[in-house]
């Protein structure tokens, strides 16, 4: 778009999902609204302004409107992504909002992705496991600083739930570990991944085969990648994916005690 179209300001058409599933009366349509654009208009900002001045009743999620607390999923003409951080110049003037798929729908744009999010983690076991108590006198443990980066990029995830979204196979089969936390694998590959390059993690190769080596987990994934392709951080799941495959193929593959391998 040019600068004096953006200037002028287009007339925007919203055709936005409305519906909530505590009221038996309610049912899944769409309604329309109309704004005109401003510069440097972002959806986050659009839908403001169409709460505050058409209809109070509209519900989507908020919180900082940074890119930081990943609140404000959404899909946008059927690609998900944060509202805060999406130009309205950038898209159609006809803009189609609906609800992520996958995660339990709160009402109209929002949706529960921390219940998907804690079941995620509590099924891949998100946490540094120790054979040995935490000593909290002990020495700071130390750190390669290439190790560290590396660990720190998996860390980044906002868990917005935009990968889980995108992702084919999550939206069929509700028990795939998924892109987040291999879905329950991006969101979940990603927190897996971060694990296993932890020095301080201490489970073994077996044990993380038994986590993520299944149809539901890293073997399940299809290879397509929409996972890699909008995230809106950036993070490097394409990197990630085949990182956990090598890895579960040298867990499957070295000697053990496995009768069924």
């Amino acid at each position: 778009m040019n600068k004096d179209s953006q200037k002028a300001g287009r007339r925007l058409r919203f055709e936005i999902f409305r519906y909530n599933p505590e009221d038996s009366m309610s049912r899944p349509h769409l309604d329309t609204f109309e704004l005109v654009e401003t510069p440097y208009m972002t959806l986050f900002l659009a839908l403001h302004r169409l709460r505050e001045e058409q209809d109070p009743s509209l519900q989507f999620d908020f919180a900082c409107r940074s890119a930081v607390c990943g609140s404000c999923g959404m899909l946008v003409n059927g690609r998900p992504r944060l509202a805060c951080r999406t130009l309205t110049r950038d898209i159609a003037q006809t803009i189609r909002l609906h609800p992520l798929p996958v995660f339990k729908l709160i009402g109209d744009l929002s949706v529960d992705t921390g219940t998907w999010f804690r079941a995620m983690a509590d099924r891949v076991e998100s946490w540094i496991h120790a054979k040995l108590p935490f000593d909290p006198t002990a020495q700071e443990a130390r750190m390669d600083d290439d190790l560290a980066a590396a660990i720190y990029e998996g860390e980044r995830c906002i868990e917005c739930g935009c990968c889980v979204a995108a992702c084919g196979v999550a939206n069929v089969r509700p028990n795939f570990v998924g892109p987040a936390g291999m879905n329950r694998i991006a969101a979940g590959m990603n927190r897996i991944a971060r694990f296993m390059l932890d020095p301080r993690d201490e489970r073994s190769g077996d044990e993380w085969f038994d986590v993520v080596s299944s149809d539901d987990g890293v073997f399940g994934c299809l290879g397509l990648m929409a996972c890699h392709d909008i995230c809106p951080k950036s993070l490097p799941l394409l990197e990630v994916y085949a990182f956990l495959r090598r890895k579960m193929l040298a867990a499957a593959l070295a000697p053990r005690s496995r009768a069924q391998l």
